[in-house]
């Protein structure tokens, strides 16, 4: 069985002396992971860099075999992304979070989506709100998509300012007002309303971490990322500066 696709290089793990068994998010045939003859030489380790796109060809003889992978690269992106804490933090917490998406099952939207974040690392004023983007879109695919679409509580669909961390439904400022320390809030961007300045990000990290630890990770008895982490607390403390 063979087949070609394109990808971006998830996460690579040495195996026996020179080889590599590498895990890739393509864009036909989901997350698969495959075994790279002399992954480990000079040739193949800058290819074989977390965020970097790939076209690659899979064989094995039955299709539930871990299969063998030839790969070429088409973007390298690892160099200008190490250089930057923030950024590598960016990258470290998308492809570690894609790994959580069931093995060989197609989320063609979802590969483009991190395709677009990853091309635009290098653009700090532009990636981090793309980022929250891509992770509502990856609740999404996972079957617990948050409704923005009108407020739980009254219908309206306008005003909406909080979101309940029970439902993951919006919720209209004036209906949300008597429990707002008990919601979570909506940042504008996520409606397409405004630009993203920094405290909203933050605000979109927020709502989507709530919401992947409670539906993504706790199940799997797995935690968030720590360039996750990492990555909202560098945010949170720029926001606090500039406050």
């Amino acid at each position: 069985m063979e087949w070609r696709d394109e990808g971006i290089v998830l996460s690579v793990r040495n195996h026996g002396e020179t080889s590599s068994i590498v895990e890739v998010f393509t864009a036909e045939h989901g997350r698969v992971l495959g075994l790279v003859k002399g992954g480990r030489s000079r040739r193949l380790r800058p290819i074989l860099q977390s965020g970097n796109s790939i076209e690659l060809v899979w064989r094995a003889r039955l299709e539930e075999h871990l299969g063998m992978l030839m790969v070429e690269a088409t973007t390298f992106r690892a160099g200008f992304i190490m250089e930057n804490a923030l950024r590598l933090a960016g990258l470290s917490a998308l492809t570690s979070l894609a790994q959580v998406l069931p093995e060989r099952e197609p989320h063609r939207k979802l590969y483009d989506a991190l395709r677009i974040v990853l091309d635009a690392l290098d653009h700090d004023d532009v990636w981090p709100a793309l980022y929250v983007r891509w992770e509502m879109g990856l609740l999404d695919e996972l079957g617990f998509g948050l409704d923005f679409s009108a407020c739980a509580a009254t219908g309206q669909g306008h005003d909406l300012t909080y979101v309940s961390p029970k439902s993951g439904k919006a919720v209209s400022r004036e209906a949300g007002l008597p429990y707002c320390n008990k919601l979570l809030p909506l940042p504008a961007f996520l409606l397409g309303e405004t630009g993203a300045e920094e405290d909203d990000v933050a605000d979109g990290l927020t709502l989507t971490g709530y919401f992947l630890d409670r539906h993504v990770m706790a199940p799997r008895q797995m935690a968030l990322p720590p360039a996750r982490g990492f990555l909202v607390n560098r945010l949170a403390q720029r926001v606090r500066v500039e406050a």
